[in-house]
């Protein structure tokens, strides 16, 4: 039996590293065929932080502390407990083998057994929670629904079966060398073989090193096997993706877009006509992507976390973060062979390697070459069985929200990859939502999606009683006054936000913060083209606020469209514009906190009175990270009853309108702003102890949905609408933070009126005496 156990070990050991070096070196390969990725190598050191931040704090993974500390030991368990597969190799021959120098040192001994029992309660618990969500229970609502569960099923068998063959073997050793102090976690193993011969323990040490030995080498070969099977293989790949990610600080791929770019290069499109006529302006074929968008692809573990927080896919809509990725994956490796061996096609479509070229080339990856990326799917729009590999109901449900790239533990970059494909689809396709073609004209004739005149960007102001300087009229340069109000067209032309830009005006005088407006000079930044994929069109509007900025002496914006604010703040920076840009609920908690705005209770039953949650729009939260000066703000509003929505923060809902989707309508599932609105409604009708109030049917729910962005506003006012025509949220009202805030502001005002009056009055009273 010791001879059968070695030469198995041994056989499968020699088998899995030929298999897996070959693997290694396809996939390298693979990657490899993406187009460069300018960027993912500086700050070095800065890199290798965010490494091991990720890698030991596995702080990415912490919004479910259970999983995370679970994930944690298996993790840690696979690395350290290789020393206990060179044990094995030991124990093949000699079943009282240890390592030299460190293998009887009683602290290693009891750390390997401490690692080797916290590394099954992990995977028991991952398998637990695996089953408990399984998409048999709550189909949809499941973040495995779509997940390869066969790979899941190897994977954590592996991962057991190696923990308990630790153990085992420890327990055995126990029973051989017979030192408890040696065994402290196993020692009653071996109790249980303590009838046993000794000849026959030792036989089976051999076996069960064979047994560690043969499923630990297996799990490779299967592996090289199956290089899409990335709930395994993101074991090695996560440690590059995470080093090579966008932002070497280590936050997410959110904020600016990244930019487009052919071979590497950013598109100057001043100079477009130099390039080359089959230059792809974002991505048409697998291999536009960057290596870095298949080194994604191949390191996504199926876990769903993107999934469980899309918007998208929670109102039944196609488009899942998680099988998009996948699909690409798939395809990717599908498509390789032809690709390595030099297939590819021009912008018609024509072949242009040469049939001795594609002689080897398997049946399966020529068929996967004609398939196109994006178009009419057959099957299941989320995991099509044939025709293209993205339909274009998955590619324009995406509000580019940033959930996903906010949850994914291993630091995929979904919505850059997004875009890339709208990029294609709108500049070289010209393959779009037939809404967007009115968004287009509005914003290349106009400046603004509504197609108003330029001349009604003041109309705003016209009812306010002190006035708004304007640059160029009141003002010659932004030198003059603190800040730039930057109005957004949503602002100027949107008649519920413009009640917003009112309000912030208003309490920016009453401060005495001196600010100016570029009225007509103000043209859109652009997002919502860019959004859309017509990168042309953002990069028009773009630069003629960058000129504009630039004439005017720009140093600091105030901007009350959480849009303008990302595109400003972190896109402009692109085009050579750096600018100290805040939003309004920054700026506004700011005056309050230094004591030049002081809000005071409403009377008993007034509106602002009421319950007030908060609504975290996405481009100021996820893709920015401002969540608390908002509710500080709200916080500091007398007499206000603050209630968290469940999903907030990070986890905060989206309206619907990112993504250009403002301009789209929804036809497939539910309107993911009925869903937010329901769910502000439940918090608002439920008990005031900021934990969100739990579900409610109460139709009486009364109280305000505070927001930050017009765009939310526009959303979730329509669903209100629509609640309210079910019966529900009769006393509600959806209302920006900065109105809030100045209804309080107003009453101190009116108090101080008041008072000065009676004293005046007193006084007069007591001099006519």
């Amino acid at each position: 039996m010791q001879y059968v156990a070695v030469a198995v070990s041994l056989g499968v050991t020699a088998l899995a590293l030929i298999v897996l070096t070959d693997a290694i070196v396809r996939m390298v390969r693979t990657i490899r065929l993406g187009q460069p990725a300018p960027g993912r190598t500086d700050h070095p050191v800065q890199r290798t932080k965010t490494l091991i931040r990720e890698f030991l704090g596995h702080n990415r993974m912490l919004k479910r502390p259970v999983v995370a500390v679970a994930h944690w030991f298996v993790m840690i368990g696979f690395f350290l407990l290789f020393a206990t597969l060179v044990t094995a190799y030991g124990q093949l021959f000699d079943a009282e083998y240890v390592l030299p120098l460190i293998g009887d040192w009683r602290p290693f001994e009891w750390f390997i057994e401490t690692i080797a029992w916290l590394t099954l309660a992990g995977i028991g618990t991952l398998i637990l929670i695996r089953q408990r969500s399984h998409p048999r229970a709550s189909g949809r609502r499941s973040r495995f629904f779509g997940s390869s569960f066969w790979q899941a099923y190897y994977v954590e068998f592996t991962i057991a079966t190696i923990a308990i063959s630790i153990l085992l073997l420890r327990g055995m050793e126990y029973r051989l060398l017979g030192d408890a102090s040696h065994f402290p976690l196993t020692f009653f193993i071996g109790e249980a073989f303590s009838g046993v011969a000794a000849a026959d323990v030792e036989t089976l040490v051999h076996v069960v090193a064979a047994v560690k030995i043969s499923v630990s080498w297996l799990f490779f070969i299967v592996i090289a096997w199956n290089l899409t099977m990335g709930i395994a293989w993101h074991r090695g790949l996560a440690f590059f993706n995470i080093f090579f990610k966008r932002n070497a600080d280590g936050g997410p791929a959110l904020g600016a877009a990244k930019p487009l770019t052919v071979k590497g290069e950013p598109v100057d499109f001043e100079n477009i006509d130099d390039l080359d006529e089959d230059a792809a302006l974002g991505v048409g074929r697998v291999e536009d992507f960057s290596w870095k968008g298949l080194l994604d692809f191949s390191t996504c573990t199926e876990c769903g976390r993107c999934q469980s927080q899309c918007p998208a896919w929670h109102t039944d809509k196609p488009l899942s973060p998680k099988m998009l990725v996948m699909n690409l994956r798939d395809h990717a490796y599908a498509k390789a062979p032809y690709l390595l061996a030099g297939g590819s096609k021009d912008m018609m479509g024509d072949e242009q390697a040469t049939p001795e070229q594609l002689a080897n080339v398997p049946a399966d990856a020529l068929a996967e070459a004609e398939r196109p990326l994006v178009g009419a799917t057959e099957g299941d729009p989320t995991r099509p069985e044939s025709g293209a590999v993205i339909d274009p109901d998955v590619l324009w449900s995406c509000t580019t929200c940033g959930a996903c790239v906010e949850q994914c533990p291993v630091d995929i970059e979904h919505v850059d990859h997004i875009l890339d494909l709208r990029r294609y689809q709108t500049l070289i396709e010209t393959e779009f939502p037939s809404e967007l073609n009115g968004l287009f004209k509005n914003l290349e004739k106009s400046g603004n999606p509504w197609g108003m005149s330029a001349s009604a960007r003041m109309d705003w102001a016209k009812d306010l009683p002190f006035d708004v300087k304007q640059v160029g009229v009141d003002v010659e340069s932004l030198e003059e006054v603190d800040w730039l109000f930057w109005i957004g067209c949503a602002g100027a032309f949107e008649d519920r936000a413009k009640k917003t830009t009112q309000a912030v005006a208003e309490l920016l005088h009453t401060a005495g913060v001196s600010f100016a407006v570029l009225g007509d000079g103000e043209t859109c930044t652009g997002d919502p083209a860019r959004r859309s994929g017509n990168e042309f069109l953002y990069q028009q509007l773009a630069l003629q606020n960058v000129e504009v900025l630039r004439e005017t002496k720009a140093i600091r914006v105030v901007s009350s469209c959480a849009h303008c604010f990302n595109t400003l703040k972190n896109e402009y920076a692109q085009l050579g514009l750096e600018l100290e840009v805040v939003h309004h609920t920054q700026l506004l908690n700011r005056l309050v906190r230094e004591g030049r705005l002081t809000p005071v209770a409403p009377p008993e039953g007034e509106v602002a009175g009421r319950p007030v949650t908060y609504h975290d729009p996405c481009y100021l939260g996820r893709h920015n990270q401002v969540y608390e000066p908002p509710r500080e703000l709200v916080g500091s509003l007398p007499g206000v009853q603050y209630r968290e929505m469940p999903r907030s923060k990070s986890t905060s809902f989206c309206c619907g309108a990112g993504g250009a989707r403002m301009w789209m309508e929804e036809r497939i599932g539910t309107r993911i702003n009925s869903n937010r609105t329901e769910e502000a409604l439940n918090t608002l009708a439920g008990p005031g102890d900021g934990d969100g109030g739990g579900a409610t049917d109460d139709a009486s729910a009364a109280g305000s949905i505070a927001v930050g962005c017009p765009f939310c506003r526009v959303m979730l006012s329509d669903g209100l609408t629509q609640a309210q025509s079910a019966g529900q949220g009769e006393n509600v009202e959806v209302i920006d933070v900065a109105q809030l805030l100045l209804a309080g502001v107003r009453r101190s005002q009116s108090e101080e009126t008041r008072t000065a009056a009676g004293v005046a009055s007193h006084d007069a009273t007591g001099a006519s005496s």
